[in-house]
């Protein structure tokens, strides 16, 4: 599969994913509505505490959706300037992510190139990919934030 219909794929399942949870929040916040208008003490506690769930809900949706384009404004920023990780090479599992040894080899690599030049946003966000492709999810979304963080400064 090219890269062009994978892209479009998952910006489809993305699109689906997005309306499906608005159409759950919108039950949801209705359900709520049926209970506090009923009057009923309980009954309005419950609908107060339903309302709860659709306002986290879209404040994830929402945050995650704006994660998602910044972390996608930053790779193609890295691919125009040629500074994507190239893992092409490195050795894979059978269900395709990177050989343990090969994704610590590159990010000792990636990390010094870090040390060097700390202050730019670049190297922060290839050691986000390395992160993850060294399988530390955490310390990627972190370092991801840096970068995200340190590119909307310098423009």
């Amino acid at each position: 599969m090219s890269d062009g219909a994978r892209s479009l794929r998952i910006q489809l399942v993305i699109g689906f994913m997005c309306v499906a949870l608005i159409v759950y929040f919108v039950m949801l916040g209705r359900a709520a509505f049926v209970f506090i208008t009923s009057g009923k003490p309980a009954a309005i506690g419950l609908g107060l505490a339903l309302l709860v769930f659709p306002l986290i809900g879209i404040w994830v949706l929402v945050t995650t959706l704006r994660a998602g384009l910044a972390h996608q404004r930053l790779a193609a920023l890295a691919r125009e300037q040629g500074m994507e990780l190239d893992v092409s090479a490195l050795p894979t599992r059978p269900s395709g992510r990177i050989e343990r040894a090969a994704a610590d080899e590159l990010f000792g690599t990636v990390k010094a190139e870090l040390e060097a030049d700390p202050d730019n946003w670049i190297r922060w966000y290839r050691l986000a990919r390395a992160y993850d492709f060294a399988g530390d999810r955490g310390r990627a979304r972190e370092t991801m934030r840096t970068a995200v963080r340190m590119q909307e400064q310098s423009s």
